[in-house]
C-alpha cells in the first residue's frame, strides 16, 4: 500500500472504529429500519406515493411480485443443486422475495408481509444447524444453502436487508433466536471457514465482507464488523482503539484483507476495478450497498470520500465502459449482454446519485434503466427524475489507468460520432486481472453502435444454466476463451502470452505509450514488453474523422521488435458473411484443427490464401451494413480463414469465423498496419445497397526504424494519407522532421496525421 494511501486509509480506520463503537453501544436501541432503507426515508417515500409514477410502479410492481410468491409454500430445501438448480433458484429466490417483502411492509404497514419475512427466517433457522455445508464439494468454498460461499454471502446482503425491516417489530425472544442461531454463524461461517473467500483482494471478497458487515450492523455485533472491515485473520485488541498516547494503533502485521482493503487494491485511482466491467458490475453492488449502510450507520465515517471519492468514481468508470446499447465490453471472463439495466447498477446509480451530489446526468442513465429501488437512494433519483432535472450522459473517449497507483496499464477506449451512430474502440494493455484476466494484452474490439466489428470472445460460460457444467466456468474456458489467439491481438510462435501461467502474467501489465482525442483524430498508443521475453509489442490504433470516409475509420499500426527468428500470427474476430476479397484462396473440404494447443486446437482451418499485390483486403456484411479490412502485407504472408468449434465435445463454445494474417520466419523488426471501415447500408425492403465497397485502395509500411513507422493509406480516389508514429519518443514537446520519398512530416509529439 502506497505511504499517503496507508496514512490516509489509517486516518480513516480511526474514524470508522470511533464511530462503530459508538454506534454498537447503542445499535439496538436505533431507529430502525436504518442500514439501507432509513426509518426518515420511510416517511419521505409514504409522503411521496401516489405522485412520483416511477416510485409508485416500482413498489406496486413489487408488491405485485411478493403476493404472487406469498400464494405458495414458502420453501427452504435441502441445498442439492449448483447454479440453475432448483435448490439453487429456490434459496435465490427466497432471499430476493424477503428482502421485496421487508420493504413492503415498511411502506404499506400491511403485518402479513412482516410475519412473511419473520417466518421465511424462522425456517432458515431452524435448517441452518442440521448440516455441514453444500453437498457438491465443487467449490474452493463451499456455502451453505449454495454450492458455494460467494452466493451465501449474496444471500445474507439480502437477508440482512430484510431482518431489519423487521427487527423492531418482532419479539425479544424471535430476536435471540435469529441472532444466534441464523444470522451471527452464517456470518463466521463466511468469515472464518473460508479464508481463502473472505481474506484476499476479489470480487468474492467484497461480498463476503458486505455479508458479514451488513449482518453485524443488524443485529448489532462489532466483531462482525471489524472483521467485515479488516479481515478476519487480523486481530485487533478488544475494544482498544488508541494507544496509551491516545494515537490510533499502529498494526504493521495487518494483511492485506477486508472491505478497506479491497476498496484499495481493486480500484484505480480512475475507478476502473482490475477484473473488467462485467466483474465491476458485479462487485459494485457489495461496495455500493454495504457503504451506503456504513454511510447510513456512520455518517462521520464519510466513505464515500475515501480515496478521493474513488466508489463514486468507479460508477462513472464503469458507465463508460458500454456501448450505445449499456452493454458492457467483455473484458477478460465475461459474458455479453450485461448492461447498466442489471440491478447491481441500478442500485449503484441511485446510491452514486444520492450520496454523490445529485448529478443529473445519471438520472438519464436510471431513464434508462426504467427502475429505482425502494431506499432513500431511490426516492432521489424518483424525484430528480419527476422534477425533469436529467441531463444527457454523454460518454467521452477516456483511458482508464489500472492499479491501485494508476501506473499498472490502462484501457483505452475512443469513440467518435457520425451519422450512422457511433464508432467505439477499445484497446487493452491492463493488468492481467487476476484469475477472471485473459492473455491478450494488447488487444482490441471495435463496435459500430451496438454491433461487434471485431469481437472479444468473452468467456465459456452459461451463468446459471445448469445443463452446462451447472452453470460454472467450463473447460473450454481456460483451454480457449482466455488464450491470445482468442483475442484480436499478435500471437507469437502460436503461443500464448506468458505461456498461459497466470502467476507470471500477474506480475506485469502493459504501459501506455500515448493517448489523445480531438475532433478529427484521436489516438491510442501502448507497448507489451515481457509477454514474449525479448519480443517486444507496440501498438498504435488511430480513430479518424475524414472527409475521404463516410464513417470513421481505424488505423491501426502494430510495431514488433525482436532479435530472434520468430512466426505471427494476427486474427480477426469478426461477425457477418463475407462480401469479397482481393485475393484468391481455397476453401478446406476437410476441416482439420490449426493446432495442437495453446487454444489452435479449438480453431477449424476452414480456408486459405495469399495476398495480392496490393496488399490484403477482406470485406463482410452485417446486420444490413458492410465493413472493410484493408492490411499491408508481405508476399510470404500466408491469409488464413479459420472457424472457432474444434475439439469441442459437448457444443460449448460459437462457431464465430476468423481471419488469421500469418507471418512466418521473420528475422528483426516488422508491422501490421491495417485500416478498418464502416461504409455502406442495405435495404432490405428495397433491395439496394449503397456504398457497398471499401474507400481505401492499399496500406502500406513505407518506413519502419527505430525511431519512426510511417503508413501510406490510399483511397480509391488516389488520396494519399500518412500516418507517422515516433517509436521512442512520446513526448510532446519535440518536434521531428522526418522525409519520406521527399515528402516532409513536421509534427509535434508521438504522432501525425497528413494529407
Amino acid at each position: 500500500m502506497l505511504i499517503d494511501q496507508k496514512f490516509q486509509f489509517n486516518i480513516f480506520r480511526a474514524t470508522l472504529f470511533m464511530g462503530a463503537l459508538f454506534m454498537c453501544c447503542s445499535l439496538l436501541n436505533a431507529q430502525r429500519p436504518g442500514v439501507i432503507l432509513t426509518s426518515d426515508g420511510v416517511e419521505r417515500i409514504k409522503s411521496k406515493l401516489g405522485s412520483i409514477p416511477l416510485l409508485d410502479q416500482t413498489l406496486a410492481a413489487a408488491i405485485e411480485e411478493v403476493d404472487d410468491e406469498m400464494k405458495l409454500a414458502f420453501e427452504v430445501p435441502i441445498p442439492k443443486h449448483l447454479g440453475g438448480g432448483y435448490t439453487h433458484d429456490r434459496h435465490k429466490r427466497n432471499y430476493f422475495i424477503l428482502q421485496k417483502a421487508g420493504v413492503i411492509f415498511q411502506l404499506t404497514g400491511d403485518e402479513k408481509y412482516g410475519q412473511y419475512v419473520l417466518d421465511g427466517l424462522k425456517a432458515y433457522a431452524a435448517l441452518y444447524p442440521t448440516y455441514d455445508q453444500h453437498p457438491s464439494n465443487l467449490s474452493y468454498a463451499p456455502g451453505k444453502f449454495f454450492w458455494q460461499s460467494l452466493n451465501d454471502a449474496n444471500w445474507l446482503v439480502y437477508m440482512s436487508q430484510a431482518y431489519d425491516c423487521i427487527y423492531d417489530w418482532i419479539n425479544k425472544d424471535d430476536r435471540k433466536h435469529l441472532n444466534e442461531n441464523l444470522f451471527r454463524p452464517h456470518a463466521e461461517h463466511l468469515a472464518l471457514s473460508t479464508p481463502r473467500f473472505f481474506n484476499r483482494i476479489h470480487n468474492h471478497s467484497a461480498w463476503g465482507n458486505a455479508a458479514v458487515g451488513m449482518a453485524g450492523l443488524v443485529i448489532g455485533d462489532k466483531e462482525l464488523i471489524q472483521w467485515a472491515l479488516y479481515g478476519a485473520n487480523n486481530e485487533i485488541p478488544g475494544d482498544k482503539i488508541l494507544d496509551e498516547n491516545g494515537n490510533f494503533l499502529e498494526l504493521p502485521e495487518m494483511k492485506e484483507a477486508g472491505f478497506i482493503a479491497n476498496i484499495d487494491g481493486a480500484f484505480s485511482p480512475d475507478g476502473y476495478y482490475t477484473e473488467g466491467p462485467y466483474y465491476q458490475r458485479y462487485a459494485m453492488l457489495p461496495y455500493m450497498i454495504f457503504s451506503q449502510a456504513l454511510a447510513n450507520k456512520i455518517p462521520e465515517a464519510k466513505i464515500y470520500s475515501y480515496r478521493d471519492g474513488i466508489l463514486l468514481k468507479a460508477v462513472y468508470a464503469i458507465l463508460s465502459q458500454t456501448n450505445t446499447a449499456g452493454k458492457f465490453f467483455p473484458v477478460n471472463d465475461a459474458l455479453k449482454g450485461m448492461s447498466y439495466k442489471s440491478r447491481e447498477l441500478i442500485k449503484s446509480v441511485g446510491i452514486a446519485y444520492h450520496f454523490g451530489g445529485q448529478d443529473p446526468r445519471l438520472l438519464s442513465v436510471a431513464l434508462n434503466q426504467g427502475k429505482v429501488t425502494l431506499d432513500d437512494a431511490g426516492l432521489s433519483l424518483a424525484m430528480g427524475l419527476a422534477n425533469g432535472k436529467a441531463k444527457p450522459f454523454n460518454i467521452p473517449s477516456i483511458q482508464l489507468t489500472d492499479g491501485a497507483n494508476g501506473k499498472q496499464g490502462g484501457l483505452g477506449i475512443l469513440r467518435s460520432t457520425f451519422e450512422d451512430g457511433e464508432a467505439s474502440l477499445v484497446m487493452k494493455y491492463t493488468r492481467q486481472g487476476g484469475g477472471h484476466g485473459h492473455f491478450d494484452k494488447l488487444a482490441f474490439t471495435y463496435f459500430h453502435n451496438e454491433n461487434e466489428v471485431f469481437q472479444d470472445y468473452g468467456s465459456a460460460r452459461w451463468v446459471n444454466i445448469e445443463q452446462k457444467g451447472g452453470g460454472r466456468y467450463l473447460p473450454e474456458n481456460r483451454s480457449w476463451a482466455k488464450q491470445t489467439i482468442a483475442h484480436n491481438t499478435v500471437v507469437v510462435n502460436q503461443k500464448t502470452q506468458f505461456n498461459g501461467i497466470v502467476k507470471n502474467a500477474n506480475r506485469f501489465h502493459g504501459d501506455p505509450y500515448f493517448f489523445k482525442t480531438g475532433d478529427e483524430i484521436q489516438v491510442m498508443s501502448a507497448k507489451e514488453n515481457n509477454a514474449y521475453g525479448n519480443t517486444k509489442m507496440h501498438r498504435t490504433m488511430a480513430l479518424i474523422k475524414h472527409e475521404s470516409f463516410d464513417a470513421p475509420v481505424v488505423l491501426d499500426v502494430f510495431r514488433i521488435q525482436s532479435d530472434t527468428i520468430n512466426s505471427y500470427d494476427l486474427p480477426y474476430y469478426y461477425n457477418g458473411h463475407v462480401m469479397l476479397t482481393n485475393f484468391d484462396y481455397q476453401k478446406e473440404s476437410i476441416l482439420s484443427p490449426l493446432g495442437e494447443e495453446h487454444g489452435y486446437q479449438h480453431l477449424w482451418k476452414t480456408g486459405e490464401g495469399s495476398p495480392s499485390k496490393n496488399g490484403t483486403k477482406l470485406s463482410w456484411f452485417n446486420n444490413d451494413v458492410f465493413y472493410s479490412l484493408t492490411a499491408s502485407s508481405l508476399e510470404s504472408d500466408k491469409l488464413l480463414f479459420a472457424r472457432i468449434g474444434a475439439n469441442d465435445p459437448n457444443f460449448n463454445l460459437r462457431n464465430d469465423p476468423a481471419f488469421i494474417i500469418r507471418r512466418e520466419n521473420i528475422s528483426g523488426n516488422t508491422v501490421f498496419a491495417s485500416t478498418y471501415e464502416i461504409h455502406g447500408k442495405y435495404s432490405q425492403v428495397a433491395e439496394v445497397g449503397t456504398n457497398t465497397y471499401s474507400s481505401i485502395s492499399s496500406v502500406e509500411v513505407v518506413l519502419n526504424n527505430n525511431d519512426y513507422t510511417v503508413v501510406k493509406v490510399t483511397t480509391v480516389n488516389k488520396e494519399v494519407l500518412f500516418f507517422a508514429v515516433s517509436n521512442n519518443d512520446n513526448s510532446v514537446e519535440k518536434i521531428h522532421d522526418l522525409k519520406v520519398d521527399d515528402l516532409k512530416l513536421n509534427w509535434k509529439g508521438p504522432f501525425l496525421f497528413q494529407k
